[in-house]
């Protein structure tokens, strides 16, 4: 394939984002439906306090992925077996959910609206500043009245789908199964490091990096996911051939319900972090530990691009945005 061959080329930003000391290091893998792949890597897994060279083979904390490459294919799978409905109210699977008022608005919310951000739920809240263990954090989250305000993209919508995959499957999350190259408690030491964390004291390097998730446990519906760059291709390349689920079902998954804004993903629009050339079948989300994954489903490939741009640091301008939208308008002018 044409794209392939041009792997290096579609690499250069990164490469040179890498070089020039904006980011510490990155992964960047373009895979097919049929599973054929290019992968390169470079910089460092860490910088401080020694430095590592970053290998193909290292677990990327992959933060809000999280939310599609495990929450959302989750939800759909469950849908699928008939143990949930997409317009499901969250209480009939979560009734203590505010169980101190009846007519409380997150009583009503669906499955649906939390996974396509169509709620009042606030985009962050600091829950792990409570100091709680996670089961009573847990707690909390269900019984806290939330402020009314516009939908946004918001983790508790998905801490709470992650609630919701727990009460279904009797099983808690760190307990789910995930396919090879993904895992929610990867080897520290070929893990890529993310913060110097003020609150934990250190940095984070094979624990996951969002605090809330720390605090619920380590795996929480909205992040706490590891993946190599294989394992994040492994998946795209599955979900372009269906991903496991019907027809009917993954057209579901990929249509927008507001905006750009699907179940889960994000869809192909002018100006989107993917970058231009693409076509209306492609989806995308984001990490904010500086990962990404997009597919566009009409030309049946797929590109990833990992990084550990908060290394040592969250507060500092690393052009990330720049960064993956010149890679992805590569791939697109690549790959038509």
């Amino acid at each position: 394939m044409k794209l392939l061959d041009h792997i290096d080329e579609v690499f250069e930003p990164a490469r040179m984002a890498c070089l020039e000391g904006r980011i510490p290091g990155a992964a960047f893998g373009i895979v097919t439906r049929e599973g054929t792949r290019a992968v390169r890597v470079t910089g460092f897994a860490q910088i401080e306090p020694d430095p590592v060279p970053l290998t193909r083979e290292m677990w990327f904390d992959l933060a809000s992925l999280t939310k599609v490459i495990f929450t959302t294919q989750k939800i759909m799978s469950l849908c699928e077996a008939g143990k949930i409905a997409l317009d499901d109210p969250l209480v009939r699977h979560i009734p203590d959910l505010r169980q101190y008022d009846s007519a409380a608005t997150e009583r009503a919310l669906t499955i649906r609206q939390l996974l396509a951000h169509q709620t009042h739920l606030p985009a962050v809240e600091p829950l792990y500043t409570l100091g709680q263990d996670p089961e009573t954090l847990r707690a909390y989250v269900l019984q806290r009245i939330w402020k009314m305000g516009p939908p946004v993209y918001s983790d508790i919508n998905y801490i709470l789908l992650g609630i919701l995959i727990e009460r279904v499957t009797g099983q808690l999350l760190a307990e789910q199964g995930l396919a090879q190259g993904l895992s929610f408690f990867p080897p520290p030491d070929q893990s890529v490091a993310t913060e110097r964390c003020a609150w934990r004291g250190r940095v984070m390097r094979g624990e996951v990096h969002d605090e809330n998730a720390f605090a619920l446990g380590g795996p929480a519906g909205h992040a706490g996911l590891f993946g190599t760059v294989d394992g994040v291709l492994d998946y795209a390349s599955d979900l372009l051939q269906g991903g496991g689920l019907l027809p009917q079902t993954l057209a579901t998954l990929i249509t927008p319900v507001a905006g750009n804004r699907a179940l889960g993903w994000e869809v192909f629009e002018a100006g989107w972090h993917g970058g231009a050339g693409h076509s209306a079948q492609t989806i995308g989300h984001l990490g904010f530990t500086g990962t990404g994954l997009w597919l566009d489903f009409e030309r049946e490939i797929a590109w990833t691009l990992l990084t550990n741009r908060v290394h040592p640091s969250r507060h500092t301008d690393t052009g990330i945005m720049a960064l993956r939208r010149a890679t992805g308008s590569l791939v697109g002018s690549l790959s038509g």
